[in-house]
């Protein structure tokens, strides 16, 4: 019988220690699960364990093939480009190793209907009754990213939770790198006629931008006490999570890889960003997760017969 291939989860990094222990406990359930793969975790940056290190681990334990998931929400520059480039020097570190590479998780049903379950906690037992929900604008709060297409993904998240849940409206935001920004968006809702605003983090793990999300809301809404403003939880570890991860893993295993490469600025010249088609990728840092004097290592990344690049 052939030993299917190892499962390696890419993770993104948070300088917040509960967030990475989240993502480290989140690797460890998987393992417990399927006893029957050998699981492994990292970083790209600002928390351990690096992704070098989990390939590592892998390897001593005599894997030779895996496949890879990145456990993120949106195709911005670290699914795109910095995961690649890693693995890529993994590969030289370790020859003889191979890999598939899955696709980010996405607004896939499952966790919409996990954002759903959010919503319904903070607004209690009445939020499932249309008359309830008619009355509620839920704004969704992504991490944000310079890449168009990353943050077309949560307007995308935020029409996908809209349709059929009969909520006032599902508005969008961003905590950093794109607009409209937390205040801008709650703004937008007020003058949209929002009474009650929920703002869901649309992040997996806690951490620093999803804590800065809270205060940027707690901060408005003492600015404006007329407007109901409530903050409902992160994604988390869910079930769902764990079960998409492995859908992802059964995808890259199977070469099963849809990658949306329709709106990619480095394959599509568009509006503003002409100058990135066709530019070699190389790893990047994201500025609004604090303390990043850090270094990355060049690598490319080729996917589709185009290349990609994030340099801010």
């Amino acid at each position: 019988m052939t030993t299917p291939p190892a499962l390696l989860i890419a993770g993104h990094g948070t300088r917040d220690d509960a967030g990475a222990e989240a993502f480290r406990d989140f690797v460890r359930e998987l393992g417990r699960r399927h006893p029957e793969l050998p699981v492994a975790g990292g970083f790209i940056e600002l928390s351990p364990p690096p992704l070098g290190e989990a390939v590592t681990e892998l390897v001593e334990r005599g894997v030779r093939r895996f496949a890879a998931v990145p456990l993120m929400l949106v195709s911005a520059g670290h699914a795109k480009g910095d995961i690649p480039a890693a693995l890529a020097r993994e590969k030289e570190r370790h020859p003889g190793i191979s890999y598939t590479y899955g696709r980010p998780l996405g607004p896939h049903p499952a966790l919409l209907n996990v954002l759903e379950r959010r919503l319904d906690e903070v607004l209690g037992g009445a939020a499932r009754t249309p008359a309830a929900r008619a009355d509620v604008t839920v704004l969704l709060v992504g991490r944000g990213s310079t890449d168009p297409d990353a943050n077309a993904e949560v307007f995308k998240a935020a029409r996908l939770l809209w349709e059929g849940r009969g909520y006032a409206g599902v508005e969008t935001a961003f905590v950093s790198l794109a607009a409209p920004d937390v205040p801008s968006g709650l703004d937008r809702c007020v003058a949209l006629g929002a009474k009650k605003i929920v703002v869901l983090p649309y992040f997996l793990f806690t951490g620093i931008l999803p804590d800065r999300v809270r205060q940027q809301t707690d901060t408005w809404a003492a600015a404006h006490p007329g407007t109901e403003v409530l903050s409902a939880d992160v994604i988390g570890p869910e079930p769902e999570l764990l079960d998409l991860v492995m859908e992802r893993y059964r995808e890259a295993v199977g070469g099963d890889l849809r990658m949306n490469c329709d709106s990619c600025v480095y394959r599509i010249a568009l509006p503003g960003f002409e100058d990135k088609v066709g530019l070699p990728q190389q790893p990047h840092f994201h500025p609004d997760d604090e303390g990043h004097d850090h270094g990355h290592g060049h690598g490319h990344h080729h996917h589709g017969g185009h290349s990609h690049s994030h340099a801010h």
